[in-house]
């Protein structure tokens, strides 16, 4: 029989967190009213989980090894700082830079805090909103002619930026918009706070322009404001998901989703924060070709594969009808289960509860029983 224990995990208490999503899903008060932003489920040094070994907690690590993964509960009531995450020669080269600079692991100007690669999915369980990946240079274009419109006083710098989308340089325009004047920045934040937009046949949605005055009011002269402008803005319904892989900027917005990724935390920040921002690290690390993140909405209401080429994990989504399920994912996985009750390996575990599943090639295949839905991760263990 299969190896398989309760996990209890660790939450990041963020500001940006939500005050329900998270205690409400685990069934738990919030009485002191703190952010809940983040769950971990994994063995990543930052908040490793526990297994539940015959009643005595174990560090994960102890029982699994280190896992190539790290899945999280994501619960976004404030944006999130706008990012990217480097791929894994970025990360390797950066690691070790930092670490030759003898600049401390919780120093707050680190950038590397491991030597990974962050590709990610998430996937929504309410409606959630993020932003992703660079527009066309041509779409971009258009919504700063119409910022002109509404504010000629931004012909001058209106202008460079358009120049620069005119010759399809879309770092020419990422470099050129960070190194505005602090005049011109704090023009552009008092600009949303003081106009509102003619929705009649405008290139500027109404939730790009509601953002943009969101951004302007809690990060005024922060020249990512206009994000919106140059990134895509999606909300996920329920169930679907998108991949984001390295070197793609991104905001996660609002909104209450599963979150999967290697098992890593480096982060590049661009803005709409108050934490350390390093514009040239991260131009260094960005991948500057328009990107429109493929929304993966699932095929069958039973179980599901949110395919995403990577090879360090898997997701999937398994709806249970009281009929036996075979689970059949050789190696390490993690299960958190999302409605009702399953039943496994003489082992009962309910909404909220997630556990660890050690399956060997030899061994027969794991049996879910019950009325439950649940999103299980696969992979291998890292050597």
């Amino acid at each position: 029989m299969s190896d398989i224990y309760l996990l209890h995990n660790q939450i990041k208490h963020y500001e940006w967190g939500s005050y329900n999503f998270i205690p409400e899903f685990l069934g738990m008060e919030n009485a002191e009213r703190m952010p809940y932003a983040e769950l971990w489920m994994g063995t990543h040094s930052g908040a490793p989980s526990q297994a539940d070994v015959d009643g005595k907690l174990t560090d994960l690590k102890e029982i699994s090894g280190e896992l190539p993964f790290l899945f999280k509960l994501l619960a976004v009531d404030k944006p999130l700082s706008i990012q990217a995450h480097p791929n894994k020669e970025q990360a390797e080269k950066g690691f070790l830079k930092e670490e030759k600079n003898e600049l401390s692991l919780k120093n707050p100007k680190r950038n590397y805090k491991d030597n990974n690669h962050k590709p990610e999915i998430i996937c929504a369980i309410t409606p959630l909103t993020l932003m992703a990946g660079f527009k066309e240079p041509e779409a971009i274009q258009r919504s700063l002619e119409e910022l002109l419109t509404i504010s000629p006083q931004l012909k001058e710098i209106g202008t460079v930026l358009n120049n620069a989308l005119k010759t399809k340089s879309l770092k020419g325009f990422f470099d050129i918009l960070y190194n505005i004047s602090g005049f011109e920045r704090e023009y552009f934040s008092s600009l949303f706070l003081d106009k509102e937009l003619d929705k009649k046949n405008s290139v500027i949605t109404p939730l790009e322009w509601a953002l943009m005055k969101q951004f302007a009011s809690a990060y005024p002269g922060d020249p990512a404001v206009i994000s919106p402008l140059f990134l895509n803005t999606i909300t996920l319904q329920s169930g679907r998901a998108v991949f984001i892989p390295a070197g793609i900027l991104h905001a996660y917005l609002s909104g209450f989703g599963v979150e999967l990724m290697t098992s890593s935390d480096n982060v590049l920040r661009g803005g709409l924060t108050p934490k350390h921002v390093d514009i040239n690290e991260l131009s260094n690390i960005l991948n500057f070709t328009p990107f429109m993140p493929e929304v993966i909405s699932p095929s069958s209401s039973e179980m599901f594969y949110y395919n995403t080429q990577e090879k360090e994990f898997s997701l999937y989504f398994i709806n249970g009808d009281g009929r036996p399920k075979t689970y059949t994912k050789n190696g390490h996985s993690i299960c958190l289960v999302m409605e009702g009750e399953i039943q496994t390996c003489g082992r009962s575990f309910k909404k909220g509860q997630s556990f660890y599943i050690h399956q060997k090639a030899d061994e027969n295949p794991v049996i879910f029983e019950g009325k439950f839905s649940l999103y299980a991760v696969s992979g291998s263990v890292m050597m």
